[in-house]
C-alpha cells in the first residue's frame, strides 16, 4: 500500500473513532504501529493514548499492523537483546586483529650480514614453529569439536525433554479442567453424595494448586509472559478477567537488569505525568458561592407528594458486588414464591416497579431451576437498546460471555449460538421467527416484557401466544406489565393470576410547576442548571421528544455553561434515543467522571427500557411524540403530545434507583389529575396495519375479522389495509395470500418497499431498488445542515439532485458516490451527509441482497436505464400519485386531497406534471416526502385494475389550462 492511500486510510478510521484527525496523529500512530510487536500491543497502545477500550479499536490495530511496513530483522528483539548482539559482533572483530610485535619494526636497524643470517634463521624457527602450532591447534579443535559436538547432543535432549515435560505438564492441566467441566455438566442438578461432593472438591483444589504453581513456573523465567484470566474456585470471575484484560505489561523495578523494561516504563510514567492536565478539586456547591442569575427563570415548584416506598434501604459505604446488588433487588426476596407460581400456572402477569429486577432476574432464576433443559428462555423488549444492554447485564452477572449462554438478537445483529439458552429480542424479531417456527417448539419459557407500551408488535404476540398456549401446555408464558395495565391482561389471558413484586428501593419526591410553562424546552435546561448548582450530587435524567430537540437542548446547556466554567463544577452530557448508534448508546452507562455531574438528555426510552445507574433528578416536561395515521388519507403526522399518567408515573419512578430521588414535572398538578389520560393509546390503533395484516395474513390468519387483540384497531383501519394489499398484488379476490404476497412478506419492509423490490425483477434493476428501499428505511436524517454552513450544505445536496432525477434516484445517487470511495468516512463530512445512516443504510441493504436468492430474484445492476427504475419504483407507490394545479399546489389522484412538495425536496422549485410520493407528512402544511417525477400513462400500464383512463387522460390541459376556458 502506498504511503498517501495509508495515511489518507488511517485519516478515515480515525475520524471514525475519535471524530477528528490532524496529520501529526496519522503520523503518530503509524509510527506506534511500526514499532509495536504484536497487534495486542498496538491496541494497549492506542488505548492508552486515548482511543476507546472497544472491538473497533482491536480491529483497527490489526488491519493497520498488516498494512504498515517494518524491518524484518529487528522484528522480535528488544533493546536489551539489540545490545547483547552488538557487544558479541564488536568481540568477535576484536579476536581476528592482534597487536603488532616490537621485532618487527627492528628489521630495518639490521645493517651486516650477520645479523640479516641469524634474522633470518630465526624468521625460519618461527615460521615451522607456527607450522607446529597450527597443527596442534587443528588436533586439539578436532578433539574439541567432537567433544562439543557430544555436548550439544546431549544438551539437546535435556532441553527436548524440558519442552516435552513442559507441554505435558500443560496438556495434563487442561485435561483435568476438561474432567471436572464434564462433571459438571453430566451432574448438574444431580444430587451428590458427600463423598462424590468431596471428591470433586478434592478434585477442584489439586485442579487449582497445579495452576498456580505453573503460574509461579512462568514468573521465575523472567521473560515476558500474555496474561491470562484465571478464575477462582467460587466460579467465573468477571470483573478479574476484564481487569486483566486490559492491563498493560508488567515491569520489574528499575534495578532489576534481566528486566530491560523498567527504566523505560518509569520514563513513560513520567511524561504521562507532566502531559496531564490536573484539574482543582471541586467542592459541593452552593447558592451562596456563586453570583448566578438566570434570563428566564422556572416558577418555583410545588414539593406536592412522595412516592412510598415499603422498605427503605441505605446505601452501604463498601462497593458491592454483582450477588450483593442481585440480592438487594426488591424482586429476590420473591423468588421462590415466583418459582412456585411458575411452575403452579401456565400462564403469568407479573407486575412491578421500574427497577425492581423482573427483566434482568426472573429469566435467571428459571435458568436456574432447570427450565433450559427443555428449550430456550426468551424474552421480548419493545426497543433494540433495551435488548442489547440488558443482556450484556445478565451475561455479566452470570459471568459468561455475551453471545454464548446468554445472547440477543435484534435487526441486522444476531448476537446467539447454539449455546444460548437465554435470548433476549424485539418482539419484531420474534414474530419473524414465527413465520418460520410457528409453534415456538425451541422455546419453554416466553416472557413478553415492557408488555404495558403496546407496540403494535406486542398487541399482536399476545393474539397469537394466547393460541400457541392453548395447544402447548408444557410452554410457560409470562406477561411483565406496569401495574396499572395488570388487570387488563390478566383478562385477555382468561382470567390469569397477577404476581406482584411490591414496594420500592427508595421515595421519590414529586414537584409541580404553580403555572404551565410556555418553552417547556427553555425551562428544563433552566431547571438542570438549578439542580446542579443546589442540590446534593447526583446525575439528572431530562426526557424530551426526540433527537432534534436532544440536539437542541444540548448546545443551549454548553452555551450557558461557557459563560458559568469557572464558578461551577463540570456538567457532561450524554443522549440516547432510538437511532443512536450502538457504541454512543453504551456511554451513558458510564459513571461521570470525579468531581463532575452527568445529565443524560432522552427519549421516551428511558421511561422503561433502560435503567441508568446514579439517576437522583428527574425533569419531565410531560411531552412526547407519538405517530398517528389517517387510514382514509394515509396520511401519516408524528406530533408533539401530552404524555399519560401511566407515562408520568414511569419517568419519576427512575429517580428512585440508587437513592433517594426528585422529580420535577414542569406542568401543574391540576393537568395530571384532570387532563392527562389514565393510558397511551396502543399503536394498533393510531397505525397504518398493512404490514400487519401482510404478516398475519403470512401465519395462516385468514379471519381477521375475529383475531383476538387486546384493543381492537377500528374497522375502516383494517379495511383501507386489506384494499392497499389487493391493490398491491398481494392478495387476490377471496383475500388469501398470493405469489407475490408470500414474497413481499419475506422482506421486513412496508408493503409499498416490498413491491417495489418484487418489480424490479422484471425491469431488471433489483440492484438500484435495494439501494434506494435501503434509504428510504434510514428515514429522513440522511443529510444534515450545520448553522454555519447552510449554503455548502445545501450545494452539496442539490449536486446528487443534478438532472433533476427526484429524490428517489438522488438517494441512489448518495449511496453510489459513497460506495465509489470504499465507504470514506471523510466522503461523508465533506458532503454533510450522516455517517451513521449510510452504514444503517449499508447493512439493510446487504440484508435485503441476502433475501434476493430466497424470493428467486436476480441480483441485476441497472443504473443507466433510470426510466425502468422509476417504473419499478411507481410499481410499489402507485397509490401516492398526485398531478399539478395551476395554483402550483398539486391533488392526489385517487382521493382528491391538495398536498405540496416537501420544501426540502429536490423538486421542491421544479413543479413537475405528475409525481409519486413515499409518504404524506402534517406539519405545517400537508407535505410529500421523497417526490419523483413520473408519466401518467405509467399508471394505467403497471396499475391497469386500479386506474382508468379517465383517472389520467388529458389531466395536464384540464388543470392546468383551466383558466383559458373562463
Amino acid at each position: 500500500m502506498q504511503e498517501i492511500e495509508l495515511k489518507k486510510w488511517v485519516s478515515d478510521k480515525l475520524m471514525l473513532l475519535l471524530g477528528y484527525s490532524k496529520p501529526e496523529i496519522v503520523l503518530y500512530v503509524l509510527g506506534l504501529s511500526e514499532q509495536a510487536l504484536s497487534p495486542a500491543e498496538l491496541a494497549q497502545q492506542l488505548e492508552d493514548v486515548g482511543l476507546s477500550a472497544s472491538s473497533e479499536t482491536c480491529s483497527f490495530a490489526e488491519e493497520i499492523f498488516k498494512k504498515v511496513p517494518r524491518d524484518k530483522a529487528s522484528s522480535g528483539l528488544n533493546l536489551y537483546q539489540i545490545q547483547e548482539r552488538e557487544a558479541m559482533i564488536l568481540a568477535r572483530k576484536q579476536r581476528t586483529h592482534t597487536i603488532l610485535e616490537a621485532n618487527i619494526d627492528a628489521d630495518d636497524s639490521v645493517g651486516d650480514a650477520g645479523n640479516r643470517k641469524c634474522f633470518r634463521k630465526r624468521k625460519i624457527e618461527e615460521q615451522e614453529g607456527d607450522e607446529k602450532g597450527k597443527q596442534v591447534k587443528r588436533q586439539i579443535e578436532e578433539r574439541l569439536g567432537d567433544q562439543r559436538e557430544s555436548n550439544n547432543v546431549k544438551t539437546l535432549r535435556r532441553i527436548s525433554r524440558q519442552e516435552y515435560l513442559k507441554k505435558r505438564e500443560q496438556k495434563k492441566l487442561e485435561e483435568m479442567g476438561y474432567d471436572i467441566q464434564d462433571e459438571e455438566y453430566l451432574f448438574e442438578g444431580v444430587k451428590l453424595s458427600e463423598a462424590e461432593n468431596q471428591e470433586m472438591r478434592y478434585k477442584k483444589q489439586v485442579y487449582e494448586l497445579a495452576k498456580k504453581r505453573s503460574r509461579e513456573s512462568d514468573n521465575d523465567m523472567g521473560e515476558y509472559r500474555m496474561p491470562e484470566a484465571y478464575d477462582g474456585e467460587g466460579g467465573v470471575n468477571q470483573k478479574r478477567r476484564f481487569a486483566i484484560a486490559k492491563q498493560n505489561y508488567r515491569d520489574a523495578s528499575a534495578g532489576d537488569e534481566k528486566k530491560p523494561f523498567a527504566e523505560q516504563s518509569a520514563w513513560v510514567e513520567q511524561q504521562i505525568k507532566r502531559a496531564t492536565l490536573n484539574l482543582k478539586k471541586h467542592k459541593n456547591p452552593t447558592s451562596d458561592e456563586y453570583e448566578f442569575v438566570f434570563e428566564d427563570d422556572v416558577n418555583h415548584f410545588i414539593n406536592a407528594t412522595t412516592m412510598d416506598c415499603d422498605e427503605f434501604k441505605v446505601e452501604s459505604p463498601i462497593e458491592p458486588t454483582l450477588v450483593d446488588e442481585r440480592e438487594a433487588l426488591p424482586i429476590y426476596t420473591f423468588r421462590d414464591q415466583l418459582l412456585k407460581a411458575v411452575c403452579d400456572h401456565q400462564v403469568l402477569v407479573i407486575t412491578g416497579e421500574t427497577g425492581s429486577g423482573k427483566t434482568t432476574q426472573i429469566p435467571q432464576y428459571l435458568h436456574e431451576a432447570g427450565y433450559t433443559k427443555r428449550g430456550k428462555i426468551g424474552c421480548t423488549q419493545p426497543r433494540r437498546v433495551a435488548a442489547m444492554s440488558v443482556a450484556a447485564r445478565v451475561a455479566q452477572e452470570m459471568g459468561v460471555k455475551l453471545g454464548h449462554e446468554v445472547g440477543y438478537s435484534i435487526r441486522f445483529e444476531n448476537c446467539t449460538s447454539e449455546k444460548t439458552v437465554l435470548k433476549y429480542m424485539t418482539d419484531g424479531m420474534l414474530l419473524r421467527e414465527l413465520l418460520g417456527e410457528p409453534d415456538l417448539a425451541s422455546y419453554s419459557v416466553l416472557m413478553v416484557d415492557e408488555a404495558h407500551e403496546r407496540t403494535i408488535s406486542t398487541d399482536i404476540l399476545f393474539g397469537l401466544v394466547k393460541d400457541i398456549v392453548r395447544f402447548r401446555p408444557d410452554l410457560k408464558l409470562l406477561i411483565s406489565s406496569a401495574t396499572l395495565d395488570a388487570k387488563k391482561f390478566s383478562d385477555f389471558f382468561d382470567s390469569a393470576p397477577i404476581f406482584e413484586i411490591p414496594g420500592r428501593q427508595y421515595p421519590v419526591e414529586i414537584s409541580y410547576t404553580k403555572a404551565p410553562e410556555a418553552n417547556y424546552l427553555d425551562a428544563a435546561i433552566v431547571t438542570v442548571l438549578q439542580i446542579h448548582v443546589t442540590q446534593p450530587d447526583g446525575d439528572i435524567l431530562v426526557f424530551l421528544t426526540g433527537q432534534e430537540e436532544i440536539e437542541t437542548a444540548e448546545e443551549m446547556l454548553n452555551q450557558r455553561m461557557k459563560g458559568l466554567a469557572s464558578k461551577i463544577a463540570q456538567l457532561v452530557i450524554f443522549q440516547i434515543y432510538g437511532n443512536l448508534p450502538t457504541e454512543h448508546q453504551a456511554k451513558i452507562f458510564e459513571p461521570a467522571p470525579k468531581g463532575a455531574r452527568k445529565v443524560v438528555l432522552a427519549t421516551n426510552i428511558a421511561e422503561t427500557s433502560l435503567t441508568i445507574d446514579g439517576i437522583k433528578y428527574v425533569i419531565d416536561p410531560g411531552f412526547c411524540k407519538m405517530k398517528t395515521c389517517n387510514p382514509r388519507t394515509e396520511m401519516e403526522s408524528l406530533l408533539v403530545t401530552p404524555i399519560s399518567k401511566a407515562s408520568a408515573m414511569q419517568r419519576a419512578g427512575r429517580a428512585g434507583r440508587t437513592g433517594p430521588g426528585k422529580c420535577f414535572r414542569l406542568y401543574t398538578a391540576y393537568d395530571y389529575h384532570n387532563d392527562m389520560e389514565d393510558n397511551t393509546a396502543p399503536e394498533i390503533q393510531r397505525t397504518n396495519l398493512a404490514n400487519v395484516v401482510l404478516t398475519l395474513k403470512t401465519l395462516g390468519i385468514s379471519n381477521l375479522m375475529n383475531f383476538e387483540l387486546m384493543d381492537p384497531p377500528p374497522v375502516e383501519a383494517l379495511l383501507k389495509a386489506l384494499e392497499l394489499l389487493y391493490a398491491l398484488s398481494a392478495l387476490n379476490k377471496s383475500g388469501e395470500l398470493t405469489k407475490i404476497g408470500r414474497k413481499m412478506a419475506e422482506f421486513p419492509l412496508d408493503p409499498k418497499l416490498s413491491r417495489m423490490i418484487v418489480a424490479s425483477d422484471r425491469y431488471k434493476c433489483s440492484g438500484e431498488i435495494i439501494t434506494i428501499a435501503a434509504m428510504l428505511s434510514v428515514g429522513y436524517d440522511i443529510f444534515y445542515c450545520p448553522k454555519n454552513k447552510k449554503l455548502l450544505a445545501d450545494s452539496a445536496k442539490m449536486n446528487f439532485h443534478r438532472g433533476h432525477v427526484g429524490d428517489h434516484i438522488a438517494l441512489l445517487n448518495v449511496y453510489t458516490s459513497w460506495k465509489e470511495t470504499n465507504f470514506s468516512t471523510q466522503w461523508c463530512y465533506d458532503n454533510f451527509v450522516q455517517v451513521r445512516s449510510m452504514k444503517r443504510a449499508r447493512d439493510i441493504r446487504d440484508q435485503l441482497e441476502g433475501l434476493l436468492e430466497r424470493v428467486e430474484i436476480e441480483l441485476t445492476p441497472n443504473t443507466s436505464d433510470i426510466e425502468a427504475i422509476k417504473k419499478a419504483i411507481t410499481s410499489g407507490f402507485f397509490t401516492h400519485s398526485s398531478r399539478l394545479l395551476k395554483n402550483g399546489s398539486y391533488q392526489t389522484v385517487k382521493h382528491p386531497q391538495t398536498v405540496y412538495i416537501h420544501p426540502t425536496s429536490g423538486l421542491s422549485h421544479e413543479h413537475p406534471k405528475w409525481v409519486i410520493y413515499n409518504e404524506l407528512v402534517l406539519t405545517t402544511k400537508e407535505y410529500m416526502r421523497q417526490v419523483t417525477e413520473i408519466k401518467s400513462e405509467w399508471l394505467l400500464e403497471i396499475a391497469p385494475h386500479y386506474y382508468q383512463l379517465k383517472d389520467v387522460e388529458d389531466s395536464g390541459s384540464k388543470l392546468l389550462g383551466h383558466k383559458e376556458g373562463h
